[in-house]
């Protein structure tokens, strides 16, 4: 049996990320699959109710006492040491890539890690949308049409992240692309954190349904711009209508990355990336930029050590600056939307 545990704390994306490369890997094997803690799936930090619109096949429960009879795999970490945030100078930023190792894996092996890498599941990617069915009951076209663009936005604990959380201009340079697609492009934001959406673009409609519609719409959504959540990635992976998605380069550190990503996973070749400038790139054009950035790249070299006393000192006034810049324009914005310099949507 090839299994995983769901922790809480994980959110939706994370959780189906282990269900299907612990499926995909199962099944390159050929033996079962199972999970330490199956009821953990769908009770995430804005739903209690389990996977109450998806029919999903969790296999096998494995006991906690029975984990000691499993081989313990854990993924590939590395890091990067920088002043970003208090989370990157202390537990670092998290780059890795694919790891090999985790293809040779043998029966009664419980994996953890990131788990999101394209060539974990890229074999078997044809069968995740019947992996993660939506019961008939929760599907929805609702706002499935060739003029409407969906746009994903991520808030919660990524509000007060400036490393993370995506500016204005990011979501202006996207909507400034989809409309080179379809000049009459119409734009709905779909997000769990309804107050931070209408702060970032409050001049466009804003829903937060529940998990699930909020799930099934980015799912039949024909046009998507995308956050660096993982929340929209099965979604988009188990879609039959998506034909063409934006998301950021550089994904978790789109806003001060100087080349690398964080994570290299997240490179995906059914995905068109976006830099800072509102540039667009595909997945291959990233992927080759990336492996000259490392060949280049001191910071890289310097991957999974932690700097000294100087260094810190100086990664400290670097994370004060950024900071206090992210917050600058969080005044500036507010006052643009009291002004009516920014317009604000109404129905």
């Amino acid at each position: 049996m090839i299994g995983t545990e769901f922790i809480k704390g994980y959110g939706l994306g994370n959780q189906l990320f282990f269900y299907i490369v612990t499926r995909c890997l199962a099944e390159e094997k050929g033996v079962p699959f199972g999970f330490v803690n199956p009821g953990q799936v769908g009770n995430v930090f804005h739903s209690n109710k389990g996977m109450y619109f998806m029919d999903i096949d969790l296999g096998e429960e494995i006991p906690r006492e029975d984990m000691d009879k499993f081989t313990i795999f854990k993924e590939q970490d590395d890091r990067l040491y920088m002043g970003n945030s208090i989370h990157d100078m202390t537990n670092g930023c998290y780059i890795s890539g694919a790891d090999p190792k985790l293809f040779e894996i043998e029966d009664n092996t419980l994996i953890y890690g990131n788990l999101q890498d394209q060539s974990y599941f890229e074999k078997y990617r044809h069968k995740i949308k019947d992996w993660l069915h939506v019961k008939e009951e929760a599907e929805s076209y609702e706002y499935t049409a060739d003029d409407l663009c969906i746009i994903n936005m991520r808030g919660g604990e990524y509000t007060s992240c400036p490393e993370l959380f995506l500016d204005r201009k990011y979501w202006l340079n996207a909507i400034e692309n989809m409309k080179k697609v379809n000049p009459d492009m119409r734009f709905m934001i779909i997000t769990e954190d309804e107050e931070a959406a209408r702060k970032v673009l409050p001049e466009y409609e804003c829903h937060h349904f529940d998990m699930g519609k909020d799930y099934v719409t980015i799912k039949n959504a024909r046009y998507l711009i995308l956050s660096n959540s993982s929340f929209a990635m099965m979604p988009v992976m188990s879609s039959t209508e998506l034909k063409y998605a934006i998301a950021p380069k550089y994904w978790a550190r789109h806003n001060i990355s100087d080349g690398f990503w964080s994570s290299e996973q997240n490179i995906y070749s059914f995905l068109t990336y976006q830099d800072k400038k509102g540039k667009l790139f595909t997945a291959d054009e990233c992927r080759a930029e990336l492996e000259e950035y490392k060949k280049r790249s001191a910071l890289y070299a310097k991957r999974n050590v932690r700097p000294g006393g100087v260094v810190t000192f100086f990664q400290n006034i670097k994370r004060r600056l950024l900071y206090g810049r992210f917050f600058f324009w969080k005044i500036v914005r507010s006052l643009g939307r009291r002004t009516g310099l920014i317009k604000t949507y109404r129905k």
